[in-house]
C-alpha cells in the first residue's frame, strides 16, 4: 500500500484503502503487542515445563522440585498489566489457576522415569479404540468400549497370529477370574436390557429371587443357637 503514487489518476479508492488500513493497524498495534509478549511469555513457560520432550538425552538431575521452584520464580516474574493487557491478563488468570489446581500433578513425570510428561499417545490410542469399534459395529456409538475396553487396550494387534500370542500368555486363572469380574460388571448393563424388553418377566424375576432370598434367611434364624460342646 506504500508504493501507491497519490497523484495518479484512479487511485482514489487506493489512498482511501490506505488510509483505513493504516488506521485499522494504529489502533490495534498495542493487542499485537500484548499478543506477542503473551506468547513469549508462554513460550517461556513450556521451556521451563521441558516441553515438548526434547528427542536428545534429557536433563538427568532434573527433578519435579527443581521445575517447581523455576516455575514458582517465573510466576512471580510474571508482572503484567491486567488492566491494559488483556491476553497477557488472561493468561496469568489461567497460569495460577491452572498450577494452584494442577501443578502437583503435572510434576510426576520428572521423578518417574519413562512417564510422558502429557497423556496425547493415550488419547490416540483411546481414538483408534473408537475408530475401529465403528469399523467393528458399524454404528457412530462407542458404548461397546465402556465393557470390553479395558481388554481391547491390552490386546492390541495387527493381526491374529499376534493376537493369539497375546493370548495364550494369559493363564486359564487369570482368564477366569477376570471372566468372572466381567459378569459382575454386566450385570447391571444386562438387567437394564431385560427391563427395557421384557419388564413383567425381569420384575417376576427379581421378586421370585427376593423371595428364595427372604426363604433362606428364615430358616436361618429358625436354627437354634449352637451350644458348648455341639459339632
Amino acid at each position: 500500500m506504500g508504493e501507491v503514487a497519490c497523484d495518479e489518476p484512479g487511485t482514489d479508492y487506493l489512498r482511501r484503502l490506505k488510509r483505513r488500513v493504516e488506521r485499522v493497524v494504529e489502533t490495534y498495534r498495542v493487542n499485537v503487542e500484548d499478543l506477542r509478549e503473551a506468547h513469549t511469555w508462554l513460550r517461556r513457560i513450556a521451556d521451563c515445563l521441558r516441553y515438548p520432550p526434547s528427542d536428545s538425552v534429557p536433563e538427568p538431575t532434573l527433578t519435579s522440585e527443581q521445575v517447581k521452584r523455576e516455575m514458582e520464580e517465573l510466576r512471580q516474574s510474571f508482572q503484567p498489566d491486567l488492566k491494559r493487557r488483556p491476553a497477557q491478563a488472561a493468561l496469568y488468570g489461567a497460569w495460577h489457576r491452572t498450577w494452584k489446581a494442577y501443578g502437583p500433578d503435572l510434576l510426576h513425570c520428572y521423578d518417574i522415569p519413562g512417564l510422558p510428561p502429557d497423556n496425547l499417545m493415550l488419547e490416540s490410542l483411546f481414538g483408534r479404540l473408537r475408530r475401529h469399534q465403528r469399523r467393528v459395529s458399524g454404528r457412530k456409538s462407542t458404548r461397546e468400549l465402556r465393557d470390553f475396553g479395558q481388554y481391547q487396550v491390552l490386546f492390541l494387534a495387527e493381526s491374529e497370529e499376534e493376537l493369539l500370542e497375546q493370548i495364550r500368555q494369559v493363564s486359564l486363572e487369570e482368564y477366569r477370574e477376570n471372566r468372572r469380574r466381567l459378569e459382575e460388571a454386566e450385570a447391571p448393563r444386562r438387567l437394564l436390557y431385560r427391563l427395557h424388553r421384557d419388564p413383567l418377566g425381569t420384575m417376576r424375576g427379581l421378586v421370585k429371587q427376593h423371595a428364595a432370598r427372604r426363604a433362606a434367611l428364615s430358616s436361618t434364624d429358625d436354627k437354634p443357637p449352637l451350644q458348648p460342646g455341639d459339632t
